[in-house]
Protein backbone atom coordinates (compact mmCIF):
# COMPACT_ATOMS: atom_id res chain seq x y z
CA UNK A 1 0.00 0.00 0.00
CA UNK A 2 1.25 3.47 -0.92
CA UNK A 3 0.13 6.52 1.00
CA UNK A 4 0.29 9.96 -0.60
CA UNK A 5 0.33 13.19 1.38
CA UNK A 6 -0.10 16.54 -0.33
CA UNK A 7 0.95 19.91 1.02
CA UNK A 8 1.37 23.46 -0.17
CA UNK A 9 -2.18 24.59 -0.81
CA UNK A 10 -3.73 27.78 0.48
CA UNK A 11 -4.95 31.19 -0.61
CA UNK A 12 -3.19 33.24 -3.27
CA UNK A 13 -4.08 36.28 -5.32
CA UNK A 14 -4.72 36.10 -9.02
CA UNK A 15 -1.41 36.18 -10.88
CA UNK A 16 0.46 34.65 -7.99
CA UNK A 17 2.34 31.38 -7.68
CA UNK A 18 2.11 28.30 -5.51
CA UNK A 19 3.95 24.98 -5.33
CA UNK A 20 2.28 21.76 -4.30
CA UNK A 21 4.17 18.74 -3.03
CA UNK A 22 3.13 15.11 -2.73
CA UNK A 23 5.22 12.71 -0.68
CA UNK A 24 4.76 8.96 -1.03
CA UNK A 25 5.30 6.40 1.69
CA UNK A 26 7.09 3.86 -0.49
CA UNK A 27 10.00 3.94 -2.90
CA UNK A 28 8.01 2.00 -5.47
CA UNK A 29 6.41 5.38 -6.14
CA UNK A 30 9.39 6.18 -8.34
CA UNK A 31 8.28 3.72 -11.03
CA UNK A 32 4.66 4.87 -11.06
CA UNK A 33 3.00 7.31 -13.40
CA UNK A 34 2.16 10.34 -11.27
CA UNK A 35 -0.29 13.14 -11.74
CA UNK A 36 -2.17 16.04 -10.26
CA UNK A 37 -5.95 16.05 -10.52
CA UNK A 38 -8.27 18.85 -9.44
CA UNK A 39 -11.91 19.00 -8.49
CA UNK A 40 -13.86 22.23 -8.21
CA UNK A 41 -17.44 22.45 -6.88
CA UNK A 42 -19.97 21.96 -9.64
CA UNK A 43 -17.32 21.15 -12.23
CA UNK A 44 -15.97 17.95 -13.71
CA UNK A 45 -12.69 16.73 -12.32
CA UNK A 46 -9.64 17.39 -14.44
CA UNK A 47 -6.23 15.78 -14.72
CA UNK A 48 -4.06 18.90 -14.96
CA UNK A 49 -0.62 17.30 -15.28
CA UNK A 50 1.08 13.93 -15.37
CA UNK A 51 4.61 12.58 -15.51
CA UNK A 52 5.73 9.12 -16.55
CA UNK A 53 8.49 7.07 -14.98
CA UNK A 54 10.68 8.20 -17.85
CA UNK A 55 9.97 11.84 -17.14
CA UNK A 56 7.61 12.64 -20.02
CA UNK A 57 5.00 15.21 -19.06
CA UNK A 58 1.52 16.10 -20.25
CA UNK A 59 -0.69 19.02 -19.33
CA UNK A 60 -4.31 20.00 -19.68
CA UNK A 61 -4.82 22.83 -22.15
CA UNK A 62 -6.17 25.01 -19.36
CA UNK A 63 -2.81 25.02 -17.54
CA UNK A 64 -0.25 24.69 -20.33
CA UNK A 65 2.49 27.26 -20.01
CA UNK A 66 1.55 28.04 -16.40
CA UNK A 67 1.93 24.76 -14.49
CA UNK A 68 4.97 22.49 -14.30
CA UNK A 69 5.02 18.97 -12.90
CA UNK A 70 8.31 17.52 -11.68
CA UNK A 71 9.53 14.72 -9.45
CA UNK A 72 12.37 13.84 -7.13
CA UNK A 73 12.59 10.06 -7.01
CA UNK A 74 15.16 10.12 -4.21
CA UNK A 75 12.59 11.89 -2.03
CA UNK A 76 9.54 9.94 -3.31
CA UNK A 77 8.03 13.32 -4.14
CA UNK A 78 6.14 14.86 -7.03
CA UNK A 79 5.61 18.61 -7.34
CA UNK A 80 3.27 20.95 -9.13
CA UNK A 81 4.57 24.47 -9.67
CA UNK A 82 1.67 26.76 -10.49
CA UNK A 83 2.35 30.23 -11.90
CA UNK A 84 0.07 33.02 -13.08
CA UNK A 85 -2.79 31.52 -11.12
CA UNK A 86 -6.34 32.43 -12.06
CA UNK A 87 -9.57 32.29 -10.04
CA UNK A 88 -10.70 29.37 -12.22
CA UNK A 89 -7.75 27.35 -10.85
CA UNK A 90 -9.52 27.26 -7.49
CA UNK A 91 -10.11 23.60 -6.60
CA UNK A 92 -9.05 20.76 -4.39
CA UNK A 93 -5.88 19.31 -5.87
CA UNK A 94 -5.17 15.61 -5.52
CA UNK A 95 -1.99 13.69 -6.08
CA UNK A 96 -2.54 10.43 -7.97
CA UNK A 97 -0.18 7.56 -8.74
CA UNK A 98 -0.63 4.33 -10.62
CA UNK A 99 1.59 1.76 -12.34
CA UNK A 100 0.22 2.72 -15.75
CA UNK A 101 -2.44 5.42 -15.88
CA UNK A 102 -3.54 8.35 -13.77
CA UNK A 103 -6.60 10.56 -13.70
CA UNK A 104 -9.33 7.96 -13.20
CA UNK A 105 -11.07 8.22 -9.85
CA UNK A 106 -11.02 4.90 -8.08
CA UNK A 107 -7.88 3.75 -9.85
CA UNK A 108 -4.46 3.80 -8.27
CA UNK A 109 -3.41 5.68 -5.18
CA UNK A 110 -4.75 9.07 -4.12
CA UNK A 111 -3.85 11.66 -1.56
CA UNK A 112 -6.34 13.38 0.69
CA UNK A 113 -6.31 16.57 -1.37
CA UNK A 114 -5.18 20.13 -0.70
CA UNK A 115 -7.31 23.21 -1.25
CA UNK A 116 -6.05 25.90 -3.60
CA UNK A 117 -8.02 29.15 -3.62
CA UNK A 118 -7.20 31.97 -6.02
CA UNK A 119 -8.78 35.31 -5.24
CA UNK A 120 -9.51 37.87 -7.93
Amino acid sequence: QVQLVESGGGLVQSGGSMKLSCVASASIFSIFVKGWYRQAPGKEGELVASITRGGSTTYAESVKGRFTISRDNAKNTVYLQMNNLKPEDTAVYYCNADPSQVGTRGRGYWGQGTQVTVSS
